[in-house]
C-alpha cells in the first residue's frame, strides 16, 4: 500500500479538537501518521495530493442502511404524498413486504449488482464505512443471500462493512396468522444459521410489528450466539424499544423519533448509541428525533442514511447532515461528528471517524473551503475525492 501526503488543506476537521487551518495529513501503509499544521509536518515521501485550499474531513460512517434489496416503491411514495399512511400501505400488501417479494425473486448476483451500484454512489460521495442489514427476505434462504451480498460488498468494493441480521423486520405473509411461529423460527433456526455471517442482530420494535417481549426473546438468542443488539425503536410512536435497548445493553437504538427524556437518560447510562435517521422522518413527514435533547442527556449520537426503498432512499450523507441541522437542531460541528465519529463508535470502531495519528486513513477531500458547505449546499456534489485506507478511490 503506497504512502500518501495530503497538502494544501484549507481547513482540516479532526474530531479531536478545533479545525486546523493550512494543514497536511501524512499516511503510511493506510494509517495516518501526522495530521496538523503544515509548519510542523515531518518530511514525507510518497504520492502527494494537493487539496488546493479545500477542506478535509473524516470519511463518513453510515451506521444504518438496508442496501441489499430489489424492486421499486416509488408508487408508495406517491401514495403517501397523496395522504395514505405508512401503516395503511403496509396493510394493503405494500411496505416492507413489497420489497420482500422482489428480493426473494432475485438471485445473489442480481442483488449484488443492485447493491454495488448504490454503494459506489456512497463511496463517491464520501462514505467509507457502512452497516448493511438483511430483513427483506424473512425466510432463511433469502436472509442468508442478503448477508452474503453484504459481505461481498465489503470484500470486493473499497468500503468497510458491518453486517446485521434483521429477520425481525416484519412478519412474512406465510406467517400472518402465526406470528409466534415466526418468532420460533427466528430463534430456533434463522438466528443460528445467520450468526456466522452477521455482526449484529436487529428487531423492529413497533406496534403492529414486534413487541418488546418478542424482541427480548430474539435479542437473548442473538446474544447467546455472540451478536450485538441494534434496535429499531420509537419510530412511528412510543414502542418501548428504547427502554429495551437500555435494559439489554444494546449497541444502538435507532430512529428514536418519539423517544422521551427518561428513555434518553436510560440510553446514556447504559452506553447505547442513538443512531438518528432524519431522512426517514423527512420522507414520512413525521417528527424528527430530538437530537439536541439526546445530546443534553448525555447520549452519544450517530447520523445515518437509513438507505432503503420505501422510507428513506438517500444514498449520500450530505442531505442527511442538512436535515439534522435544519430540522433536528444540531450544529454543523455536531452533525459532522455524528456522521463520522458517532457512526464509527456505534459500530464498534475506535480506529476511524477522526483524523489523527494511528487512525485509518479514511478521508474526504471536499470541493469547498469548509465542512459547513455540506449543510449550506446540500444539493451540490461537494466531494472532490474519497480516500479509503490511504488510497484515493471512486
Amino acid at each position: 500500500m503506497s504512502d500518501l501526503f495530503l497538502t494544501g488543506i484549507g481547513q482540516l476537521t479532526t474530531n479531536t479538537g478545533p479545525p486546523v487551518a493550512d494543514a497536511v495529513v501524512a499516511v503510511a501503509d493506510g494509517i495516518i501518521t501526522y495530521a496538523g499544521a503544515a509548519s510542523d509536518a515531518p518530511h514525507q515521501t510518497g504520492e502527494r495530493y494537493d487539496c488546493d485550499g479545500m477542506a478535509v474531513i473524516p470519511g463518513f460512517v453510515d451506521a444504518h442502511t438496508h442496501l441489499v434489496f430489489a424492486g421499486d416503491r416509488s408508487d408508495e411514495f406517491a401514495r403517501r404524498l397523496a395522504g395514505e399512511s405508512y401503516t395503511d400501505i403496509a396493510a394493503s400488501g405494500g411496505g416492507i413486504l413489497s420489497t420482500v417479494a422482489a428480493t426473494r425473486d432475485s438471485s445473489e448476483e442480481e442483488l449484488f449488482e443492485l447493491a454495488a451500484d448504490r454503494v459506489w454512489r456512497m463511496i463517491r460521495t464520501g462514505t467509507t464505512t457502512v452497516e448493511i442489514k438483511s430483513g427483506y427476505g424473512l425466510d432463511l434462504e433469502t436472509e442468508l443471500r442478503q448477508l452474503a451480498v453484504a459481505q461481498r460488498i465489503g470484500g470486493e468494493l473499497p468500503i468497510t462493512v458491518r453486517t446485521t441480521f434483521l429477520g425481525g423486520h416484519s412478519v412474512p405473509p406465510e406467517f400472518r396468522n402465526d406470528r409466534g411461529g415466526y418468532v420460533d423460527l427466528l430463534v430456533d433456526e434463522m438466528l443460528p444459521a445467520a450468526a456466522p455471517y452477521a455482526d449484529y442482530c436487529d428487531v423492529f420494535v413497533e406496534e403492529g410489528v414486534f413487541s418488546t417481549e418478542e424482541a427480548r426473546r430474539i435479542f437473548g438468542r442473538g446474544a447467546e450466539l455472540g451478536l450485538g443488539a441494534r434496535v429499531h425503536s420509537e419510530q412511528l410512536g412510543p414502542s418501548g424499544g428504547a427502554a429495551l435497548a437500555a435494559e439489554i445493553g444494546a449497541v444502538s437504538a435507532d430512529h428514536l423519533d418519539h423517544v422521551t427524556k427518561e428513555d434518553a437518560g436510560a440510553l446514556a447510562r447504559a452506553g447505547v448509541s442513538a443512531v438518528l435517521v432524519p431522512g426517514a422522518s423527512y420522507t414520512l413527514r413525521s417528527p424528527q428525533a430530538p437530537g439536541t435533547m439526546l445530546l443534553d442527556e448525555g447520549c452519544a449520537i450517530a447520523l445515518a442514511t437509513d438507505c432503503n426503498p420505501g422510507t428513506s432512499y438517500f444514498e449520500t450523507m450530505a442531505p442527511i447532515l442538512s436535515l439534522a441541522v435544519v430540522q433536528m437542531g444540531l450544529t454543523v460541528d455536531q452533525a459532522i461528528t455524528a456522521a463520522t465519529l458517532g457512526g464509527a463508535r456505534s459500530l464498534g470502531f475506535d480506529d476511524r471517524g477522526y483524523v489523527g495519528p494511528d487512525a485509518v486513513a479514511d478521508l474526504v477531500v471536499l470541493d469547498a473551503p469548509s465542512a459547513a458547505h455540506l449543510v449550506y449546499r446540500p444539493g451540490a456534489d461537494l466531494v472532490r475525492q474519497t480516500v479509503k485506507g490511504g488510497v484515493p478511490v471512486g
